[in-house]
Order: C-alpha cells, then sequence, then structure tokens
C-alpha cells in the first residue's frame, strides 16, 4: 500500500533512495497524489532507483491524521 512506503520514508528520513520497482511503483502513487516530491526513473527504463526529496504539506497532513486515528506513526 502506498501509504505504508510514505511510513517507512518518514521512518527511514530523508532523501530516501527507493530502489525495487514494486516500491517505485508505489512511490509513483504517491507523487501523483502530490503527497511527496521525488525524482522517478521512468517506467520503461531497466533498474535505477528513485530520491525521495521531500514530503510535502498534504504528505504531512496524511500523516498527521492517520497518527491520530490509528497511532501508526
Amino acid at each position: 500500500m502506498p501509504v505504508e512506503l510514505l511510513v517507512s520514508i518518514v521512518a527511514r528520513g530523508l532523501p530516501a533512495t527507493i530502489s525495487d520497482s514494486v516500491s517505485i511503483d508505489k512511490l509513483r502513487v504517491l507523487r501523483a497524489a502530490r503527497l511527496v516530491e521525488a525524482d522517478i526513473p521512468s517506467p520503461d527504463s531497466e533498474g535505477g532507483a528513485a530520491i525521495v526529496h521531500q514530503i510535502t504539506f498534504e504528505g504531512r497532513t496524511l500523516l498527521e491524521r492517520l497518527k491520530a486515528d490509528k497511532d501508526i506513526v
């Protein structure tokens, strides 16, 4: 689930490097939702890593709501 990836990125710290293809696909969803700012390799490229530079205001707001609702962060 993309939100779980967002939580793990926060736990790791920024900048975060994501290299496995499944997580990169989840990261694409997070970036499309404007929850993170990240450099992501194109889907047709083989290999490569994504770098998450920032959790956006919207991403931090979502994390705060999750923390209040589920105490997961």
